[in-house]
């Protein structure tokens, strides 16, 4: 399987998410403002909507969305326990929480990465993310990972969201659980070896 990716953007979930998972995939990188690939392919014939993450599968076909795609990954080894069994309550609260990180705080974040978007609204933007924030730190207080005790796709997804904040002068200061978290999936091996690979060691939170 090949991943394609840019540093840093929410393709560095599915990227950790397989290196957790101990699946060998290949990573090209986009040129996401010129839509090409490191390799010279036109990303637009990948993957038609034009961002990443993408995930060429071994018949031909290409997967998208990270949401979908950390599902798609944990579940070729069903054996660990990135994602809850099929069926089970767990497996939908884990939805739940990929639900709301792709909403609330990954899309939450979008006004953010627009050099065009007035400064009224960047600090609107920073106020509902701030108050998304105070949930998830509030969660976070209770346990170490989204689900509990237990490392799951969705820490990957919302730590690479959260990085982010890093990016855009969003303060984290008020919501220690949620820094707490940041640094403790930072430091899984996996992790490590996703933003060195990546480029990102000195910019991870």
């Amino acid at each position: 399987m090949k991943l394609y990716y840019y540093p840093g953007a929410c393709s560095l979930a599915p990227h950790i998410v397989a290196r957790e998972a101990g699946i060998p995939v290949s990573l090209e990188k986009v040129d996401l403002a010129n839509r090409t690939t490191e390799s010279g392919a036109n990303y637009a014939t990948i993957n038609p909507k034009g961002y990443v993450p993408a995930l060429g599968l071994q018949d031909g076909s290409v997967l998208t969305e990270a949401s979908a795609i950390v599902q798609y990954l944990a579940d070729q080894q069903p054996d660990t326990t990135l994602v809850p069994a099929p069926g089970t309550v767990e497996r939908y609260r884990l939805l739940e929480w990929l639900g709301f990180i792709s909403t609330e705080i990954h899309k939450g974040f979008g006004p953010l990465w627009n050099p065009a978007t007035p400064d009224a609204v960047k600090a609107a933007t920073k106020e509902r993310l701030a108050a998304r924030f105070a949930y998830l730190d509030e969660a976070l207080a209770k346990r170490p990972y989204l689900m509990g005790e237990t490392f799951t796709i969705a820490d990957a997804y919302l730590f690479t969201v959260v990085n982010w904040a890093n990016f855009h002068n969003v303060d984290l200061s008020p919501f220690p659980h949620l820094q707490a978290f940041q640094a403790r999936i930072a430091a899984r091996p996996s992790v490590q070896q996703a933003l060195e690979a990546e480029g990102l060691l000195k910019t991870a939170a």
